[in-house]
């Protein structure tokens, strides 16, 4: 695949060239990675600038480099293309060189706080067991059928993800479930992806360090709708709308489009009903207009039922049939850290979840208090560097639906543990708990308090196998540790 800096620079209004019009076979913003006959682009950020890195662009094959520099005079030998501003230019230009692989698959968009990770998953399953090959982009990795891609963002940036999506059409992807972040819609890196199916999940408290206030976070939510409701190559653009969260009416304002709401509560096009939930799984009747469909499933919680519904919503709207549909969520076993129970032959349930907002905390305590025999023992803590405000709250949360809670740490970052677990105990109030900053301390006197039939619940990191201290990054999963400490008090591993 290779195209001439002229085509590139037709699309931008005021570009130049400045050096020879050549081909170039990619774009490439991280000089590492940069091939032979690259177009090497110069991001500058707050702590770095791309134009530091042009010699080993250079060296490792770039032929010319994309900048926003008015008067940049490029090394003897390399062009430049000079554009006027760089987010907007890679927009437009680095889905036109990669031709738009997004038009060459079925693409089906998952945002919301909580429950884009369950809900692709649950949708990779549908379209697996229809006979698709399916692509997954999110949080816990990136897929092209069974094959595995690490991840950085739950979106990745433009340039990474249409290289990706060029990817997948080299491999005969048909489907594409992704969750799309409110930082990627807000920042534009799904430029040039034509959704056919778009879900929103819910909206509650979370990432107000980068948008500032809830009607940001709102506003970024809704690009999703207006870009599906926007007329593209492709035909049948359906909005999948959980009728149940405030958002939604909102939302729905931005669906130009066929529309699918559902919901437990509200009037709904899809609903549950008649549910059956229990700590090894749920039974579900769901209410799909005039027909009914009866489903056993092994995951469970009020929140599943909701990803189950955005799912069903999705995949109906793709014509997937509602015998394939059941059987592939009977199919579903679980998400990496999504209500993860740890097996063993211990007299009490450990749970690891990524809850990390208000909502989510409160979503897998209020399911945890539906199924459990007796305490509930919470183990959390909140990010550093991230949404200080929601600390207090998801304290108050805990204290309010916990037996015992134990406060530690999660992902400090760069703030002080200490602090973090200060703006935590505000919202726990006069509530009796631990404080132990060091995790794997915290989840071992968990289990140890842990009693028959009690339910430890190990909260915020989920499938993660790593925690970012003030020091560094190091190896921790929740699951291991909750292992080990099990079997410390005498508890054996099952499977």
């Amino acid at each position: 695949m290779t195209k001439k800096l002229s085509e590139l620079a037709l699309l931008i209004p005021d570009a130049k060239i400045v050096g020879e019009d050549i081909f170039i076979s990619g774009i490439e913003h991280d000089s590492r990675k940069v091939t032979t006959k690259n177009l090497f682009v110069c991001m500058e950020g707050a702590h770095v600038d791309g134009h530091n890195f042009i010699p080993q662009a250079i060296s490792k094959g770039a032929v010319a480099v994309l900048t926003a520099r008015k008067n940049f005079q490029p090394p003897e030998n390399i062009s430049a293309l000079i554009v006027p501003d760089m987010l907007n230019t890679l927009a437009v230009i680095v889905p036109y060189f990669y031709d738009y692989p997004a038009r060459k698959m079925r693409v089906i968009g998952v945002t919301g706080t909580n429950g884009k990770t369950t809900t692709t998953y649950l949708l990779r399953e549908i379209f697996s067991c229809a006979g698709f090959k399916v692509g997954l982009i999110g949080t816990i990795q990136n897929l092209i059928g069974e094959e595995i891609f690490p991840v950085r963002n739950t979106t990745p940036n433009v340039i990474d993800l249409q290289k990706f999506l060029s990817e997948m059409v080299k491999k005969n992807v048909q489907v594409l479930v992704m969750e799309v972040s409110s930082h990627a819609l807000a920042e534009n890196r799904v430029a040039g992806v034509e959704f056919d199916t778009a879900i929103f999940t819910n909206l509650t408290q979370d990432h107000l360090d980068f948008h500032g206030t809830m009607e940001n976070y709102l506003r970024a939510k809704t690009k999703l709708f207006d870009m599906i409701s926007r007329r593209g190559r492709k035909q049948n653009k359906t909005a999948i709308v959980n009728a149940d969260d405030a958002a939604g009416e909102e939302i729905l304002k931005h669906c130009l489009c066929e529309k699918i709401t559902y919901g437990l509560k509200n009037s709904a096009d899809l609903r549950g009903i008649n549910l059956d939930i229990r700590a090894d799984g749920m039974k579900i009747q769901l209410g799909i207009r005039n027909e009914e469909l009866g489903i056993k499933l092994h995951i469970t919680g009020i929140f599943n039922v909701y990803n189950v519904l955005a799912a069903v919503g999705a995949a109906s709207a793709e014509k997937i049939s509602p015998e394939i549909i059941k059987r592939a969520l009977e199919n579903f076993k679980s998400v990496p850290g999504r209500f993860e129970r740890i097996f063993s032959d211990a007299p009490f349930e450990v749970i690891v979840d990524y809850a990390h907002t208000p909502d989510g905390v409160k979503n897998v305590l209020e399911t945890a208090a539906q199924i459990a025999k007796g305490k509930i023992i919470a183990v959390f803590g909140c990010g550093g560097d991230r949404d200080n405000s929601k600390r207090p709250i998801m304290g108050k949360i805990a204290a309010e639906l916990s037996d015992i809670v134990i406060v530690t740490s999660d992902n400090p970052r760069t703030e002080n543990p200490e602090k973090i677990l200060d703006e935590i105990e505000v919202g726990l109030g006069k509530k009796n708990h631990e404080r132990i900053v060091d995790r794997r301390e915290a989840i071992f006197r968990a289990i140890e308090l842990a009693e028959a039939g009690d339910i430890v619940l190990i909260l915020g990191k989920g499938h993660e196998t790593y925690q970012i201290l003030n020091t560094g990054t190091i190896h921790f999963d929740d699951r291991e540790v909750a292992l080990e400490a099990i079997k410390n008090v005498g508890g054996v591993k099952n499977g």
